[in-house]
């Protein structure tokens, strides 16, 4: 995007880590907005995880800059009173209180700020589970989300941090709303978003399903499809093939394409419920006569006819997806070590442009000599701050 951004000249000071709040400040950043991320002096500790956790940090940084700072030492706590004093916004999602205790927290910032919008980013809102320490994993098991994921093979938790971005998603919403009215009132004002309530919000289709049918909800593996064709098929070379046939125009393309012309034919399978119903005998059929295609043929007959189709991707397979790669829904970064490569990017198109890296995932202490210079810190009192170990200029 060339033209100027949506939330350029906006500043936001992030005091987050793992995903759910660094999501909040990708969104804004992605944006435009000036995002520095206040770390401590060895850095977030999100750089340092591995395994599962290893792909959090260059996922949810980029654009952002940061400020590796002693948030305990009074020279620290002043630099940072200075940067959150000219800030619009400010993030944070560390346990309850904590904020608090280092002496940033929302009452006393929106004093010395009263145009911040402060959001907090925290397991659960306001009410009896508030203080609990929140994760995505213990609000999908106590949220029906794993329930609903695993089904007769015992709860399992979906295969994304799906409320930690989700939660972040909304933090951002409740954001810029909040920008919106300040607008209008001047004022700036205190916003929440929280991973319990987010599954819940996941959960409501769930929730009226039951209201609406009468019957207790069965978990995704075990469900009654909505349609009667609507599953994974294995082809000739044994791999699987998702094919869903989801409208009375689709089952007559199907049926015709695939010479099921008695099908289509028979009285007892003109509607979507009367299909469901006859779904034991239909998917044999179907199943037949996908096994005897290759997996390719396959998916260019759904993609001819105009039916719904997926093969089986893994997460790396992504990489090189051509759709992705054509449309600009992968952008540039580079991982610690100097290793290039690409990162989905934000899934929105505004005014026929995508958004994109402006500044790459930065180093701890990356832009800590830059801010404090924006801060009114001249190269000698920068300096000093260094020597005494209370800032950490990457």
């Amino acid at each position: 995007m060339t033209k100027p951004l949506p939330l350029q000249g906006i500043r936001v000071a992030e005091f987050c880590h793992v995903v759910m709040g660094p999501t909040c400040g990708l969104v804004l950043a992605d944006l435009g907005a000036e995002v520095i991320k206040v770390e401590p002096l060895d850095g977030d500790h999100t750089r340092k995880l591995v395994a599962s956790g290893a792909g959090f940090f260059p996922t949810y940084n980029r654009n952002k800059k940061s400020l590796a700072v002693d948030l305990k030492s009074p020279q620290g706590r002043e630099a940072v009173l200075k940067l959150i004093a000219g800030a619009d916004v400010l993030t944070e999602n560390f346990r309850p209180g904590a904020m608090d205790n280092l002496g940033f927290g929302c009452e006393a910032m929106r004093k010395l700020n009263p145009r911040l919008v402060y959001c907090s980013l925290k397991g659960f809102l306001p009410g009896p589970y508030e203080h609990r320490t929140g994760l995505d994993e213990v609000v999908q098991m106590m949220g029906g989300l794993a329930y609903m994921t695993g089904g007769r093979y015992g709860p399992l938790r979906a295969g994304a941090s799906v409320n930690d971005v989700m939660g972040g998603m909304f933090g951002a919403i409740a954001i810029l709303a909040a920008l919106h009215q300040r607008s209008a009132t001047g004022k700036g004002q205190y916003v929440q978003s929280a991973l319990y309530e987010n599954n819940a919000f996941l959960m409501a289709q769930h929730m009226m399903e039951g209201l609406a049918t009468g019957k207790p909800v069965s978990p995704m593996p075990d469900r009654v499809r909505a349609w009667a064709v609507y599953d994974n098929f294995k082809t000739r070379e044994g791999e699987l093939v998702f094919v869903g046939v989801v409208t009375d125009t689709q089952w007559k393309i199907f049926c015709e394409a695939f010479g099921l012309q008695d099908l289509l034919a028979d009285p007892v399978l003109k509607t979507n419920p009367q299909r469901v119903e006859a779904r034991p005998r239909i998917m044999p059929i179907v199943s037949a006569i996908f096994a005897k295609m290759g997996k390719q043929e396959l998916m260019d007959r759904c993609e001819k006819l105009g039916l719904p189709f997926a093969p089986i991707a893994k997460p790396e397979d992504l990489f090189d997806d051509p759709h992705l790669n054509a449309s600009g829904g992968l952008t540039p970064v580079t991982l610690p070590g100097g290793i290039r490569t690409k990162v989905p990017n934000l899934p929105i198109e505004m005014d026929g442009a995508r958004f994109g890296t402006r500044l790459d995932i930065p180093r701890v202490g990356e832009h800590t000599r830059d801010v404090l210079a924006g801060l009114g810190y001249d190269s000698a009192a920068i300096a000093k701050l260094e020597a005494e170990k209370t800032v950490r200029a990457g």
